[in-house]
């Protein structure tokens, strides 16, 4: 039988809140459809733009569920002329993939 642990041990509430938002901002299926197109692009970032016509959705459904993203520290946000550019924080994801790692 194969043991299963958390590597670096129990966190605390200021860490589980932490990685709560991260995860709550995950748990949208239209929020992971969004992250999947940014994050196909590697470090290059996406135009808000780009997004509306592959996943079906309006403008104001993007930018609701982008800043979400924003917000949990998942994507990061650049203002260039009209239209938001969106880019993937790796850092957030090796933290999450840390916390997830049972072996």
């Amino acid at each position: 039988m194969d043991c299963c642990a958390l590597g670096a041990g129990p966190i605390d509430a200021a860490e589980a809140e932490h990685l709560a938002q991260r995860l709550k901002a995950l748990s949208d299926p239209t929020r992971l459809q969004l992250l999947s197109h940014v994050a196909a692009r590697g470090c290059g970032s996406v135009c808000a733009c780009d997004l509306t016509e592959p996943l079906g959705i309006s403008q104001p459904t993007v930018s609701h569920h982008m800043k979400k993203l924003v917000d949990a520290g998942l994507l990061t946000r650049e203002q260039k002329g009209r239209w938001a550019h969106y880019t993937a924080v790796p850092s957030a994801f090796a933290e999450l993939r840390a916390f997830l790692d049972l072996s």
